[in-house]
C-alpha cells in the first residue's frame, strides 16, 4: 500500500521560512517523478513543484520561482519543499504527490499527471 506522509506545516510570519517533508513507503520511489501542489480554502489544488528521480530536472510556476525550493533523498525515500520569503497567499494545504514515471511529464502542472497523493499539511501564513 502506498503512502505519502507530509510533515513541517504550520503557522509562520510573513517573510519566513518552512521546510516541508514528504515521506514515501510502498513504492519504488526512484521510479517517480515527485511533486508538490498546493490548495487554499474555495481554490483548485495548484501546481507548485516537480523534481525528477535524479533531482537533475526541476519546474515551478512564477508564483513560487525564487522562493521555493523542491529537493529529494532518495536513499529515505523522502522529497522536501524549502520554502522561504513566504507571504499570505503562501497559505494553503500543501500535498505532495508521486508522478507515472521517473520524470515530469509534458503535463507537469497538471494533477491528472499524479498517481498517488499524500493527506497534506497546512501552511499558514500571518501578515
Amino acid at each position: 500500500q502506498v503512502q505519502l506522509l507530509e510533515s513541517g506545516g504550520g503557522l509562520v510570519q510573513a517573510g519566513g521560512s518552512l521546510r516541508l517533508s514528504c515521506a514515501a513507503t510502498g513504492l519504488t520511489f526512484s521510479s517517480h517523478a515527485m511533486a508538490w501542489f498546493r490548495q487554499a480554502p474555495g481554490k483548485e489544488r495548484d501546481f507548485v513543484a516537480v523534481i525528477s528521480w535524479t533531482g537533475g530536472t526541476t519546474y515551478y510556476p512564477d508564483s513560487v520561482k525564487g522562493r521555493f525550493s523542491i529537493s529529494r533523498d532518495n536513499a529515505k525515500n523522502t522529497v522536501y519543499l524549502q520554502m522561504n520569503s513566504l507571504n499570505p497567499m503562501d497559505t494553503a494545504v500543501y500535498y505532495c504527490a508521486a508522478g507515472r514515471s521517473p520524470y515530469p511529464s509534458g503535463d507537469y502542472y497538471s494533477r491528472h499527471e499524479y498517481t498517488y497523493w499524500g493527506q497534506g499539511t497546512q501552511v499558514t501564513v500571518s501578515s
